[in-house]
């Protein structure tokens, strides 16, 4: 039966208000002002000197979570996630819903800034490329000493996940693929705003479009919480501001990004991947989506919100993991996998 993007954005957005709820009507019942709770996940943060460049990463301080551990061979080992921010972000930007992921399963997570982003040096621009933006996972997994990771990644930083995923399948155990650009179809723009453009200013159009779009994400992003997300977005924006120059090579290097080899090269080495999108994304619109699911072989799913849905919301990654049948179907074939990888069986 086929769903539409908003009856199953809705669907899911509905399971995710069952926590809340429950606090709720637990509040009322004890007569507490708040819930009691174990204390929050905190962070460290890292400035990686990498020969005069510095790459600066977040990671939680979960350390051994009981939530976390798989037994190998009569040793724990500790579940890694990592989360890829999009352009113009930082890994500061996700901190609220890294700390959720932590809290609810326990992983330590691990958020990166990618260069040119966040705090991080850029890189020259003779340098940019997708497998420089790639290598810097490496960098962080061989300082941090993790030999598999899940991967979360967000519109460019989805795009970095699976060319990751892509050539290194062994060291991967899924790969949560969110309003993502590895597929080409959101470079050719569609909007009103390109519509009217194209004719006088047809090399404009494409950017004058997507900053309409951007426009166009602020209300959703600025739902609920609002305080809460500017100052969470304020940090890594100050740092962007300054690195702009630096990082408008990346931002061309996108526009003509294709990744649809990796895609299907992620999915023929059997990683996990669970896709996601804003249903009402018009940055990264439905149609990248349908082209994604079609490249991937896999069904995309849809949540509440914008391009942004993560940073305005940032419970409703781990709702889905946990209150979703995809979200969960997914989960169950990470621990397989990482079985599998633990025994060297290929998948």
């Amino acid at each position: 039966m086929l769903v539409s993007p908003l009856r199953e954005a809705g669907d899911a957005a509905v399971q995710s208000l069952s926590a809340p709820v429950a606090d709720a009507l637990e509040l009322l019942r004890s007569g507490r002002k708040r819930l009691r709770t174990e204390r929050r996940v905190g962070w460290q943060i890292v400035n990686l000197d990498l020969d005069g460049r510095r790459l600066r990463y977040r990671v939680t301080d979960n350390i051994r979570s009981p939530l976390a551990r798989r037994v190998t061979d009569g040793a724990d080992e500790q579940i890694w996630a990592m989360s890829l921010h999009g352009y113009f972000a930082g890994g500061s930007m996700y901190a609220r819903e890294s700390e959720n992921l932590a809290e609810r399963f326990g992983w330590r997570v691990v958020n990166l800034s990618l260069p040119g982003f966040g705090g991080s040096d850029a890189l020259g621009t003779a340098e940019v490329s997708i497998d420089q933006l790639t290598d810097q996972i490496a960098l962080v997994k061989e300082r941090l000493g993790i030999a598999s990771i899940l991967l979360f990644g967000h519109s460019m930083g989805a795009a970095v996940a699976m060319h990751y995923a892509a050539n290194h399948p062994d060291e991967v155990l899924g790969v949560v693929y969110r309003d993502g650009i590895a597929t080409p179809a959101w470079q050719h723009r569609h909007g009103a705003v390109a519509k009217l453009l194209n004719g006088a200013l047809p090399e404009v159009a494409p950017m004058a479009d997507m900053a309409a779009a951007v426009a166009l994400d602020l209300p959703d992003l600025l739902a609920g919480h609002a305080f809460l997300t500017i100052r969470s977005m304020i940090p890594d924006l100050r740092h962007n501001m300054k690195t702009l120059a630096h990082s408008a090579p990346i931002a061309s290097m996108l526009m003509n990004l294709d990744l649809s080899c990796e895609v299907r090269a992620v999915r023929a080495n059997g990683v996990p991947v669970l896709a996601e999108w804003g249903c009402f994304d018009r940055l990264v619109p439905p149609s990248t989506a349908s082209e994604f699911a079609e490249v991937a072989g896999l069904d995309v799913h849809w949540v509440l919100g914008g391009h942004s849905w993560m940073l305005a919301r940032p419970h409703g990654q781990a709702d889905v993991l946990t209150k979703t049948r995809w979200g969960r179907a997914f989960l169950d074939a990470t621990t397989r996998r990482a079985a599998a990888l633990e025994v060297g069986v290929a998948t």
